[in-house]
């Protein structure tokens, strides 16, 4: 409770004590039995209630979200019968007879939707606009504002307490609709959505000032189509995923080819190097070969009898035990083979 209320509720109680005082006086008198100095109280009491009364109804009290604007009669303080600077917060002290009309300074949201509770209008509420392409879409916005302080006491004579119903709410779903002709369906859905917002609001901030409010900020809330545009971008959107789907299942294939075509590449690699490995093996057994040929060649050179020795080694497994004179012959004489093999 203010202190304006509480000298309003004490001047209340200052007058209903007189007339309690007054009545008592008079039923006392007509029983013989007069309260004493029952004049001067009466006369007190009236005093204080007139003085409550008087000061109460000059007394404002101005809330720090508010300004005042008062309304006044007397043409020596209001000739044009309101007073030029509006009431700021605090405690004030006004001719009674005058009237303080009060406004919110503070921040306030107008929202404008499909669903019913969300804004102020009970229903569907949101902005039907066409684009520059034909289509119908329906827009959900809501518009934060305040009311310029320095401008009150004009916002008060052009539009009184009438602001938000025929300044906010016209002002918002005009520009809207102009915005969004301004683009084509598919833009304002997407690529374009942020710069029509942006085209609102500097609009809208414009327009509101010239009218004695500020604007805060706006919100493009939501965006929705008619069923049949609806299910004409459900369809399309459905579309888009089986081409983005089909292709990628062509990219699959090609990178399953490819690692079929790397794999087969690699079998051929590890064939060619398999092979090469083989000749290489090959050669070496050759030129190994073919080195023993000539160190037994060698070696034959230089010690004969070694073929005889070997030619003896081949046939002794199957030679059995026999004996012979000293002085006696072979049966099968050796072959040259020293000669053989030169």
């Amino acid at each position: 409770m203010n202190i304006a209320n509480l000298i309003q509720g004490l001047a209340t109680v200052a007058w209903l004590a007189t007339i309690g005082v007054v009545a008592l006086t008079i039923v006392r008198a007509s029983r013989g039995r007069p309260l004493k100095r029952a004049g001067s109280i009466i006369v007190a009491l009236v005093i204080v209630s007139v003085l409550a009364t008087v000061v109460g109804a000059g007394i404002v009290f101005v809330a720090p979200t508010q300004r005042g604007v008062v309304v006044s009669p007397y043409s020596f303080r209001a000739p044009d019968g309101y007073l030029k600077t509006p009431l700021s917060p605090g405690l004030h002290w006004i001719v009674p007879g005058e009237q303080t009309v009060m406004y919110t300074i503070s921040r306030q949201t107008y929202t404008m939707s499909t669903a019913v509770g969300e804004g102020q209008v009970t229903g569907d509420d949101s902005i039907q606009a066409r684009t520059k392409d034909g289509q119908v879409v329906f827009i959900d916005a809501s518009v934060i504002y305040a009311i310029d302080p320095a401008k009150v006491i004009q916002l008060h004579i052009d539009w009184q307490e009438r602001y938000q119903d025929e300044v906010v709410r016209p002002l918002a779903r005009g520009i809207i609709r102009d915005m969004a002709s301004q683009y084509g369906v598919e833009e304002i859905v997407s690529t374009q959505r942020t710069e029509l917002e942006q085209k609102i609001t500097d609009q809208l901030r414009l327009k509101m000032g010239e009218n004695n409010l500020e604007l805060v900020d706006f919100i493009l809330r939501d965006l929705h189509f008619s069923d049949q545009y609806a299910a004409a971008i459900e369809q399309k959107q459905i579309a888009q995923q089986e081409a983005l789907q089909a292709q990628f299942v062509v990219e699959q294939k090609k990178q399953e080819a490819e690692q079929a075509r790397q794999v087969a590449q690699g079998q051929a690699d590890a064939a060619v190097i398999a092979a090469k490995g083989a000749a290489q093996a090959r050669v070496l057994q050759a030129e190994a070969e073919a080195q023993a040929l000539l160190d037994i060649e060698a070696a034959l050179k230089n010690n004969p009898d070694l073929l005889t020795y070997q030619y003896i080694t081949k046939l002794s497994p199957n030679v059995q035990v026999m004996l012979l004179p000293n002085s006696s012959p072979f049966i099968l004489t050796l072959p040259d083979l020293a000669a053989q093999s030169k």
